[in-house]
């Protein structure tokens, strides 16, 4: 794919911090909400930044290593959570129609047929992925089929009007995935990126750290992203890769769910460092390996409510402070305006 994502310039920074500073409050005593709305006016060049038909993208893919227990739950989990999206029962349901943010949910790769049904985009690259014990999870072929759809799925929200999306995932066997590919990308050993993911105890942790190991003799540590995705991802991981790198191309704000999300941007920034500027990390989450995946990224989240959903729940609960940050610029008082006598 040929990738074209705009650097941020500082074209508005001086008018946007004046903005900000004016309004009728002390320098600075909205903290990050201040800087958030600095960073969402840069995405957007103007210092009246808004948000637009914001939505929450939830990508679902299986994993064929699943079988082999690195996960608490069968694989069949996988489609089934996709019925309860469909029926509006999930998590990331009840807290997107709280923030009033619309959520679409994904087929890239989960392995059960369901025919066409409303709210589902079927996308599927193959019924989940290979067994990466075995053999690497997918062709370079399937790799880049998935991150083009999802670069595609990107472009065509934004220009349906959207100018703020949230990415979330499901896919049992997802967070050993993103283990991998942390691995891979950071410089981190395995076993301090592995976590329990959907609740293993500590016989199943033993085990999945077994296999991860196990995997990695196999597959090795590719130095390459795109290779790393190949050797070790879902389909809704190289998915979501594309649709954050699509968003970014649109100057979409682009909100960073939780260990697996991050996972995908690992691979886009390694491809293009400047891709995070477009980013707002949403929450920290409660998996082990995030807090490694955020260093290497020099991320600070929003949020850390000791988070391990994933679904997207944790850049849904973030997106109210995406409109607070909004609604301050738009419609708080300027000192002149309110009459307030400033400090100097």
């Amino acid at each position: 794919m040929n990738i074209a994502i705009t650097p941020l310039d500082d074209t508005q920074v001086a008018s946007l911090q004046h903005k900000i500073d004016t309004k009728t409050k002390p320098l600075g005593s909205l903290g990050r909400i201040e800087t958030l709305a600095a960073q969402l006016g840069r995405i957007q060049q103007t210092d009246s930044p808004s948000l637009s038909r914001p939505h929450v993208v939830v990508f679902a893919g299986d994993h064929g290593a699943a079988k082999a227990g690195i996960s608490a739950y069968p694989q069949d989990v996988t489609w089934q959570m996709v019925e309860n999206f469909l029926a509006g029962g999930a998590a990331i349901n009840v807290f997107a129609r709280q923030a009033g943010v619309a959520l679409r949910v994904v087929d890239a790769g989960v392995a059960h047929e369901f025919g066409k049904r409303e709210g589902l985009i079927n996308a599927k690259i193959g019924a989940g992925t290979a067994n990466y014990l075995e053999a690497p999870a997918m062709s370079g072929t399937d790799r880049d089929k998935a991150m083009a759809y999802g670069r595609q799925l990107a472009h065509t929200l934004a220009k349906a009007g959207c100018n703020a999306i949230g990415f979330g995932e499901m896919g049992i066997g997802n967070t050993a995935s993103a283990s991998l590919i942390t691995h891979c990308i950071v410089d981190i050993e395995l076993p301090l990126v592995i976590g329990r993911g959907t609740g293993l105890d500590d016989a199943g942790l033993d085990l999945k750290n077994a296999l991860l190991a196990q995997a990695v003799r196999r597959g090795g540590r590719p130095s390459n992203p795109l290779d790393a995705l190949a050797e070790y991802g879902g389909f809704e991981i190289a998915m979501m890769t594309g649709a954050i790198m699509g968003a970014a191309e649109k100057r979409m704000v682009i909100l960073i769910d939780g260990f697996i999300v991050t996972a995908a941007l690992l691979v886009a920034h390694a491809l293009i460092p400047h891709i995070t500027d477009y980013c707002v990390f949403a929450h920290r989450s409660g998996e082990p390996g995030h807090e490694f995946q955020l260093m290497h990224l020099n991320a600070v989240p929003l949020l850390d409510l000791g988070l391990r959903l994933g679904e997207g729940t944790g850049a849904a609960l973030a997106f109210p402070l995406l409109q607070a940050a909004v609604g301050f610029l738009a419609d708080m008082a300027s000192f002149d305006s309110a009459g307030v006598s400033d400090k100097g």
